[in-house]
């Protein structure tokens, strides 16, 4: 892979006691164009600007995609790991079929991720639960103005040294289940990782942050009854001796964080269960004495704990630090498998050397 390394690093800019999420770039980007049928070879550049037609077609009809990926900085040897970049590659090619993007090679996307990191890995913060966090990003570059396909594209790759997303947060959540507006329909692209599908919630998550809510709890498109995502996480409960998250059925995003709870809850020997999920049963349970625990599930937040929902002016209620509670327990796994403190049982991490 061809490198044009920065004449000078940028990386003593960074503030890393107050690193925030998105606030800085790393020095170096990976570029690589589809032309002609075919996808060239990727390269690394210094991070820059891009040169784009105002007719490009993703400009216009949202023929985008992304994925958000992270590294961690071992706590103990130091060396720099990427957590499953083989699932994120892999979703990359699910989400360009959707969006009749022709999907680069996943050996392609995964090594010149590793190229990238590997050249930029002093950016990478030490403090546990900060991540170099990945952002490749595949665009229509084509100008034109017909609603179709476009014949040429251009896939970026680039990092940002992040804090944890809800660093901020000083309790477990509290989310406003959305009866009005609706994130994906079946049918639609709730699957795939596009700009679309997140465009769609800045309107009800402005409004639901401007009216105390921490997140939105998004709901079924056809009766907004039954549990989807919350914000940009999947959603799991405790009910029981079991644990429930809603299944995939197309509308909701097969997050790699939430595919990894499911492993380590097995890992557990706790009984986890993948089905529709509604409000009502949710209430009930709680009437019985049933509903003990909600958390979220994602690659910026990694595991939250979620306080309270509001629905329909009543709220489901979580108490905090009970007994059993899997929320901290599934988060000091997670980030002690990505940091390099315990057993990488299930091969998810890559040491870059």
């Amino acid at each position: 892979m061809k490198i044009k390394p920065v004449k000078n690093s940028r990386l003593a800019e960074v503030d890393y006691t107050n690193l925030g999420f998105g606030d800085y770039f790393s020095d170096h980007m990976v570029t690589c164009e589809f032309s002609d049928g075919a996808w060239g070879e990727p390269s690394i550049v210094p991070f820059s600007s891009i040169e784009l037609s105002p007719a490009a077609l993703a400009l216009h009809y949202g023929q985008t995609v992304f994925e958000g990926l992270k590294a961690f900085r071992g706590t103990v040897d130091h060396k720099v790991r990427l957590f499953r970049v083989d699932r994120n590659a892999a979703r990359i090619t699910v989400s360009c079929t959707r969006l009749c993007i022709p999907a680069p090679d996943e050996s392609l996307v995964i090594e010149s991720i590793k190229q990238l990191v590997m050249l930029d890995q002093d950016w990478a913060p030490s403090r546990r639960g900060e991540a170099l966090y990945v952002r490749p990003v595949l665009i229509a570059t084509e100008p034109h103005l017909a609603v179709r396909p476009a014949s040429q594209y251009r896939l970026l790759i680039f990092t940002s040294p992040v804090c944890e997303y809800f660093a901020q947060a000083k309790s477990p959540l509290y989310l406003k289940a959305e009866e009005r507006y609706t994130r994906a329909p079946h049918g639609g692209t709730g699957y795939a990782k596009t700009a679309s599908n997140y465009s769609v919630t800045l309107r009800p998550m402005n409004d639901s942050v401007e009216d105390g809510f921490d997140q939105i709890l998004w709901l079924d498109g056809q009766e907004h009854r039954y549990v989807e995502e919350a914000g940009q996480m999947n959603m799991f409960f405790r009910l029981g001796d079991s644990v429930v998250t809603p299944d995939l059925s197309g509308t909701i995003l097969p997050g790699v964080t939430r595919e990894s709870v499911l492993t380590l809850l097995a890992d557990m020997g706790v009984t986890a269960t993948e089905r529709r999920l509604s409000m009502d049963e949710l209430f009930q349970a709680q009437n019985e004495g049933e509903l003990y625990e909600a958390f979220g599930a994602g690659t910026a937040s990694v595991v939250v704990p979620i306080g309270r929902i509001r629905y329909q002016d009543d709220d489901l209620c979580f108490p905090e630090d009970q007994p059993g509670n899997l929320c901290p327990k599934l988060y000091d796994m997670i980030l002690g498998i990505q940091h390099g403190e315990l057993e990488d049982r299930h091969s998810w991490m890559i040491a870059l050397e």
